[in-house]
């Protein structure tokens, strides 16, 4: 599939980055087809895509807070010199202690504070524990509530009022997870983030946004979809990949080119991808099953669409119906290695469950024989009536009883 449009700009704690260019480099090639097959066996993985993002571990496995701190413990006082205090003037913003602000120069009112669906510019410095800056940005922009950046800067940028300058304390939880942000960012780091809050405003009018730029913002939606995927977070990778369908399809005042057109189709049909890989690992298999379907009516040879809706199927146990869409998906791509597997997988599976519904129906029936079923059946009564002795004896009654009919009318 093409390109859809340049990645997040590496480094940021707010997009998906890796801290180096050729790292991001990386990354584009992977996120743009981040909806390939999944490694079936392990002996496989060598050889398959290197964009497969199906390894990942659990979604219960990444961002485990750590062990709780000792009621004692005191955030640390890292990216600015005026960061100690009381313990008192930290705001526990959840109350599970794991992600805390705190004031360092005051704003201009509560008033000010900023609204979720609005565009926010702050300025920011991020820090690890020992001190050492990961990242400065003095003008990051946003929506407020889109999960476009780091948890911890998403839950708290709303509680900033304009002008304010505060210190947000962030376990891994909030940040980079499990997962870390290679090569500056290591697995499970709480990071002490220094935040400015310098404007908010609306976000566009998507009604009014050229073809290119309802592109680049339904691209910038997918791609924070592909880390969250990454982070194995895929509650929030739907999210983003929602929010980036409903910017494709959304309604517009603004004639689009044909190339435009088909470059928005080409993002619809990454997202509808990248929702049904999402969707499959929490076990939706009915919303996993639609967005397939939708894929398939704007391009009914989408390999990654036919191969997901069969996994579906086979999750399913609609075994009958899913090898058929294999099959097809197969005779696309015949020299695909995990098409072969899966496809192998199920047809073994579909006979096996043959072989138990036989099973089942033979004991329901008394487990006849084919040869046997008549005499068996014959065995069971004491005498037989020949069938014309039968019909005969059966037109007899009936003759009489439409005899007595008539006496009685007579009468």
């Amino acid at each position: 599939m093409a390109s859809s449009g340049e990645e997040p700009r590496s480094g940021s704690p707010g997009r998906a980055g890796t801290g180096t260019e050729e790292a991001a480099a990386a990354e584009a090639a992977q996120l743009d087809t981040a909806e390939d097959f999944e490694v079936l066996e392990e002996e496989e993985e060598e050889e398959e895509d290197e964009d497969d993002l199906s390894e990942l571990p659990p979604l219960e496995d990444v961002g485990r807070p750590p062990a709780p701190a000792k009621e004692d413990a005191q955030p640390p006082e890292q990216g600015a010199g005026d960061a100690a205090g009381d313990p008192q003037e930290w705001l526990d913003v959840l109350g599970n202690g794991l992600l805390k602000k705190k004031t360092l120069v005051p704003g201009q009112g509560v008033d000010s504070r900023p609204q979720k669906g609005q565009d926010v510019t702050i300025r920011l410095k991020a820090t690890l524990e020992d001190g050492t800056v990961v990242e400065e940005d003095p003008a990051l922009t946003f929506t407020l509530g889109d999960c476009d950046v780091l948890q911890a800067l998403d839950l708290c940028v709303q509680l900033l009022e304009m002008g304010e300058t505060a210190l947000i304390v962030s376990e891994a939880k909030y940040c980079y997870g499990a997962q870390g942000r290679s090569p500056d960012i290591p697995p499970n780091a709480s990071l002490t983030l220094e935040v400015e809050l310098l404007a908010a405003r609306d976000a566009p009018d998507l009604e009014l946004l050229s073809g290119k730029e309802k592109i680049q913002l339904a691209n910038r939606k997918r791609e924070r979809g592909n880390f969250f995927y990454q982070q194995a977070d895929y509650v929030l990778a739907i999210n983003s990949y929602d929010i980036a369908l409903r910017i494709v399809g959304s309604s517009s005042k603004v004639d689009f080119s044909p190339d435009e057109e088909a470059e928005l189709l080409d993002v619809k049909v990454k997202c509808l991808n990248n929702l049904a890989a999402s969707q499959l690992k929490l076990d939706h298999f009915k919303a996993a099953l639609k967005s397939c379907n939708l894929v398939l009516e704007h391009q009914p040879g989408n390999i990654k669409a036919l191969f997901r809706k069969g996994k579906v199927l086979a999750q399913q146990g609609e075994y009958r119906e899913a090898i058929p869409i294999l099959k097809a998906a197969l005779k696309l791509e015949p020299s695909n290695k995990t098409i072969h597997a899966e496809l192998s997988k199920l047809v073994k599976k579909h006979a096996d469950q043959r072989n138990v519904e036989t099973e089942m129906y033979r004991k329901m029936l008394g487990n006849p024989s084919a040869a046997g079923t008549p005499r068996k059946c014959k065995d069971k009564l004491p005498w037989s009536i020949p069938w014309k002795w039968l019909f005969g004896a059966t037109a007899i009654a009936l003759g009489g009883v439409a005899l007595s009919v008539v006496i009685a009318a007579r009468n």
